[in-house]
């Protein structure tokens, strides 16, 4: 008798399929019209908050992300909710503490959260492990991730050490994180048959569409057992994004495989994002076809466009390839961190100031000293030891990151609120969490609520 494998899908359109090829920028009231349809499918799950879902929603669409967050778990009440966070970071970008974490985490789960995917940029078990345990405490799936990269200090071993942490954390489940497109199709193979022998919860993978791997990796990973895979609709799949849902049914209709889901309703949902992607279509970026600067240099789509961008804004476009070339340099001196959310943004800044003030790291940013010095955890390889020297002389006036305690910020946001004439925020612990998260960008947030 031949067993069908069963495997999920973990739709992603409502936030890394927006966040990868329209920047976050779609408003909610373009999206509440396909919740009920996306309903309807059939998904493990609907990923639809976190990342920068939460600073898009304030910094750019004047909109309350708590908010959008509720409709979507009023509009799909079949579907489980999911959402990213970057451990200690949560949805910021730096440490905060863990009653700020706990809060944070309690918070979501009571608005709609029912799945956490919790990574931490440079796989420092330390820095899940917190919100694991908050997550099952509060009897909501807790996914453990490694954020896969490729250097001289990562391989298969240092996967399955963190996968080993994972699972003795408690994890429901565990994810890899392909957010560059590096997996290889033979590796994904390997990396999840391991897994899949050596754990008991189950395996699940998110990897980009960029390098134009993507659907051969989800195969093979399918190949070698993996329980749940991430996707993409059609209209909102490739290039910056995923592979599309449509197109992993299809390869796997007739095969001992199952991805059992409504076909008629995925083509209702492509229809839709199709005018949505047309409407929105001023943020999408250049790339046409795929990006083989990441095979090489490992940069991601989303760091290189703002990187191109912040060189317009100096009018100094044409070093961009100078830029391009000095990220895997410095990544190689700040011992070989992944790049992802905010690691990629501090390599990338300081690459831009190296080229920009033509000296090698004769300006260190504030963030750089910070990840160098262990502030945002333990680097997975040897930083420079000249850099390093540097850093530690340095120490005068380096931020510290500490902990922004609740009461601490109440009483700022409460200060805050009075002198703008605004109605107390302080009481309302989600208006708390994003003063505490976005304090320099909350007050013109607050203001568009009146």
């Amino acid at each position: 008798m031949v067993v069908t494998k069963k495997v999920g899908i973990t739709e992603v359109v409502l936030r890394d399929g927006i966040q990868s090829i329209l920047a976050t920028r779609v408003a909610l009231r373009d999206l509440v019209p396909i919740i009920p349809t996306l309903d309807k499918v059939g998904y493990w799950s609907m990923e639809t908050w976190g990342g920068a879902t939460y600073d898009a929603c304030i910094r750019y669409l004047d909109e309350d992300p708590w908010e959008r967050l509720r409709v979507f778990s009023k509009l799909m009440p079949n579907t489980p909710q999911q959402m990213l966070i970057r451990g200690q970071n949560l949805v910021g970008y730096q440490h905060y503490s863990n009653k700020v974490v706990s809060e944070f985490l309690n918070k979501s789960a009571e608005n709609g959260i029912d799945i956490f995917r919790t990574f931490d940029a440079l796989n420092d078990f330390k820095n899940i492990q917190f919100t694991i345990k908050e997550i099952k405490k509060l009897g909501k799936h807790a996914q453990g991730t490694m954020a896969y990269t490729k250097s001289p200090v990562h391989n298969l071993v240092t996967w399955m050490d963190l996968a080993k942490k994972i699972e003795d954390a408690g994890s429901d489940s565990i994810a890899i994180k392909d957010m560059a497109g590096l997996l290889k199709p033979y590796d994904a193979f390997e990396l999840v048959s391991n897994l899949k022998e050596q754990l008991s919860i189950p395996v699940h993978m998110q990897t980009h569409a960029t390098t134009g791997m993507s659907t051969a990796t989800n195969m093979k990973a399918i190949e070698a057992g993996i329980d749940n895979i991430d996707t993409s609709i059609s209209s909102m799949s490739m290039t910056y994004g995923h592979s599309a849902t449509e197109t992993l049914v299809a390869i796997f209709e007739e095969e001992n495989v199952s991805i059992d889901l409504d076909l008629k309703a995925l083509e209702e949902i492509s229809i839709f994002f199709k005018s949505v992607r047309k409407k929105y279509s001023e943020y999408e970026g250049d790339m046409k076809g795929i990006d083989s600067t990441m095979l090489v240099k490992q940069i991601p789509g989303g760091m290189l466009s703002n990187l191109e961008s912040q060189l317009k804004a100096n009018n100094q476009e044409d070093k961009i390839d100078l830029v391009k070339e000095e990220i895997p340099r410095v990544r190689k001196d700040f011992g070989y961190p992944p790049l992802v959310t905010p690691v990629s943004q501090i390599i990338g800044a300081q690459a831009l100031l190296n080229i920009m003030g033509n000296s090698r790291y004769k300006n260190l940013s504030n963030e750089s000293k910070n990840l160098l010095s262990g502030k945002y955890g333990n680097l997975p390889g040897e930083v420079n030891p000249e850099l390093l020297a540097k850093v530690l002389s340095l120490d005068e006036g380096m931020s510290e990151n500490k902990p922004e305690e609740l009461i601490t910020m109440k009483e700022e946001l409460k200060k805050l609120c009075v002198d703008n004439k605004l109605d107390d925020l302080s009481e309302n612990t989600e208006m708390l969490l994003t003063y505490i998260l976005f304090p320099n960008i909350a007050l013109k947030f607050f203001k568009s609520l009146k």
